[in-house]
């Protein structure tokens, strides 16, 4: 892979890109940008190129850390050159990112209805997911907000070990909340991958990345716009446009826009679709090989003793999270196809099968080193045999289930 799919700004020459609100918008209406990143620096040094280069426009942060000792978080508003307010909201729930939740809209409409706000940054805490602030806004915002752009910032020579760090978020100091059990591999890679722009860091920290770093990020967000920090791209992608729903969809198992296969610099990505379905005790014994040969791996599959059930794969850092995602349209009665959406049905017929319908293998694997070939074969030899095949789908139904635990059944 070339890299073409990933399209990157021209260098900074100096001149800041001095940014106008998007005149699509009607009047009164405030454009938001939500800025996102585990990557804190580079988060910071891309939230204050947009406070420099956007007219008018604020930054509000909330900041998570120490958040349960203190019984509250700490909300700050600032323009690019100083501090305009700050204030503390208490937690909800004992969970710091529902307090984020429940603070951020008042104080957005608050900057919508003062009128002197041409741009409001939302520069999300390390660990908050731009997804769920993004529909909260969207969901919340009334005719007064408008999400205009969700930002992830990166570090390319970070890239790598982040994914692969499956240190719990508690570990690591970055819980939102007391029940938060997600890792920091699987968490930075939804930032990665929500995110339409990604805002390329710079600098002497940056310039440690090489080619296999900057192919690892193309491969697994290949459709993102890459914009350098300091370059004069980025004022402009803040006000974009974002479809909300459009980018739910492209998350969801059942429909996602995964990544190709490509090969660059020592980074590869394996795309392995079937149609015939996984042995579920066969796969089960060799999750833990299939979750530590790739840094990055998720998608879609189907086991032959759960013919109705869509499950999703999403694994990062070492660990693995399999799931429910729903029934396959194939299982479903003619009359319920009405209720799913026009993207869900869209995925399915270009996956439709005379014999299964939409059920299939869609699994995509990306990593400095690939072993494609051992990959492959260890995926084959999880799925039905010829004789196991032939026996049919009730047959299948009687096969042990191995899944029960995973999927909490």
């Amino acid at each position: 892979m070339d890299g073409s799919s990933s399209r990157s700004e021209r260098p900074d020459n100096g001149r800041p890109d001095r940014a106008r609100p998007d005149k699509a918008l009607p009047d009164g209406v405030l454009p938001v940008a939500v800025v996102a990143g585990l990557h804190s620096d580079a988060r910071r040094a891309a939230v204050q190129r947009l406070l420099d280069t956007v007219p008018g426009s604020v930054a509000l942060h909330h900041d998570l850390s120490g958040a349960a000792e203190r019984g509250t978080v700490l909300r700050t508003v600032r323009d690019a050159r100083e501090v305009l307010d700050t204030g503390e909201t208490p937690l909800v729930n004992d969970c710091a990112c529902c307090a984020l939740r429940e603070d951020l809209v008042p104080e957005l409409e608050r900057l919508a209805h003062g009128r002197m706000t041409r741009l409001a940054i939302v520069e999300l805490w390390d660990s908050v997911e731009p997804k769920a602030m993004a529909e909260v806004v969207a969901a919340h915002g009334g005719d007064d907000l408008a999400v205009t752009s969700v930002i992830t910032a990166v570090d390319p020579a970070l890239l790598l070990p982040y994914l692969g760090n499956g240190d719990d978020l508690m570990e690591a100091g970055l819980a939102a909340a007391s029940t938060d059990q997600r890792t920091v591999a699987d968490t930075w890679a939804r930032q990665l991958e929500y995110a339409p722009v990604l805002a390329i860091a710079e600098g002497e920290e940056a310039d440690a990345a090489d080619d296999e770093d900057r192919a690892l990020l193309a491969q697994l967000h290949p459709t993102a716009r890459q914009t350098p920090v300091a370059g004069d791209g980025l004022a402009a992608a803040a006000f974009a446009g974002f479809d909300v729903e459009a980018a739910a969809a492209a998350q969801h198992p059942a429909c996602a826009l995964l990544p190709q296969d490509a090969e660059e610099s020592g980074v590869g990505t394996l795309v392995w679709r079937r149609r015939r379905p996984f042995h579920p005790g066969r796969l089960y014994a060799a999750l833990e090989d299939l979750t530590c040969a790739a840094a990055r791996s998720r998608g879609r599959f189907w086991l032959a003793d759960r013919p109705d059930t869509l499950l999703a794969w999403d694994a990062a850092g070492g660990a693995l999270c399999v799931e429910s995602a729903g029934p396959w349209l194939a299982s479903l009665p003619d009359a319920a196809w009405e209720m799913v959406p026009p993207v869900r049905r869209a995925a399915a017929a270009l996956d439709w099968d005379f014999e299964h319908g939409d059920r299939c293998q869609h699994l995509v694997f990306t990593s400095p080193g690939l072993d494609r070939d051992g990959l492959t074969r260890l995926l084959e030899s999880c799925l039905l045999t010829d004789a196991e095949y032939a026996a049919g789908r009730e047959a299948w139904k009687r096969l042990p289930p191995a899944f029960d635990n995973l999927l909490e059944v």
